[in-house]
């Protein structure tokens, strides 16, 4: 049988870190875990599940999970983050996968966001992501902070079972991820030397809601499909936004 080495990045994630890594027992046979230098509890417990831990200074979410790859014995690697884990039925179906593995490329799953008080079925559902992969053929990629797993293989095997992803506690932890994550996508934005106009910011943003809110049928999720596809809005738009005053500032300061 396929040996798999089950990957973790991990920073101050002391009250989620524990359920993931249960989550992974039955089905990897390593875990590896590289932290950014936590400052809670996140190390020890970690050190319950595995020996395999290592320590590093936060090089951005890309280069971290492909750092944690690099340090894995087995080249078949199962990636989830710290506030993510294995439904029942995804676990079987990689107990059962881990019996011809060889045959595909790489293994995608759904991933099914529980927001605040209750779980979405449409806005961010399936959300489907490459989580099981062999680190010979695929690596970690895509614009921080929005890393994918990219692929050279194109025979891709879709399992049944979801991730389940505990997202935001509340409004307040959405928000304070938002202006993370826009800094460092309108950083992303400026290094790839991408147009920002005028318009840019609303014109993006105002399409992501659309496509949250009622092409994915947003609507049906109640008021957390509402504030979710707002939220959604105001960070596509701020991180345009934030990109547009970066390029002006470096301009006028010449």
């Amino acid at each position: 049988m396929t040996k798999i080495s089950a990957c973790i990045i991990s920073f101050n994630e002391e009250r989620k870190i524990e359920a993931c890594l249960q989550s992974l027992v039955p089905v990897a046979d390593e875990i590896v875990i590289v932290d950014s230098l936590s400052t809670d509890r996140t190390l020890e417990i970690a050190r319950q599940y595995t020996e395999r831990i290592f320590k590093q200074t936060f090089l951005g979410h890309i280069e971290q999970k492909n750092l944690a790859v690099s340090k894995a014995s087995h080249d078949w690697i199962l990636s989830l983050d710290c506030d993510e884990r294995l439904s029942g039925e995804l676990t079987e179906s990689l107990l059962q996968v881990k019996q011809r593995i060889d045959q595909y490329d790489a293994y995608s799953m759904p991933r099914r966001t529980f927001y605040i008080y209750r779980w979405l079925n449409y806005c961010w559902y399936p959300d489907r992501k490459i989580r099981l992969f062999n680190r010979n053929t695929a690596r970690w990629g895509g614009t921080n902070p929005h890393d994918r797993v990219e692929t050279d293989g194109t025979h891709i095997k879709r399992l049944s079972g979801d991730i389940l992803h505990y997202s935001f506690d509340s409004i307040s932890d959405h928000l304070k991820t938002i202006d993370k994550f826009t800094e460092i996508g309108a950083d992303e934005l400026i290094k790839k030397n991408k147009r920002v106009g005028v318009l840019t910011p609303i014109s993006h943003a105002t399409w992501h809601l659309i496509k949250l809110y009622i092409i994915k049928r947003g609507f049906l999720d109640g008021f957390a499909g509402l504030v979710v596809s707002v939220l959604s809005y105001m960070h596509v738009f701020t991180k345009y936004a934030k990109a547009r005053i970066k390029i002006r500032q470096a301009h006028d300061s010449r």
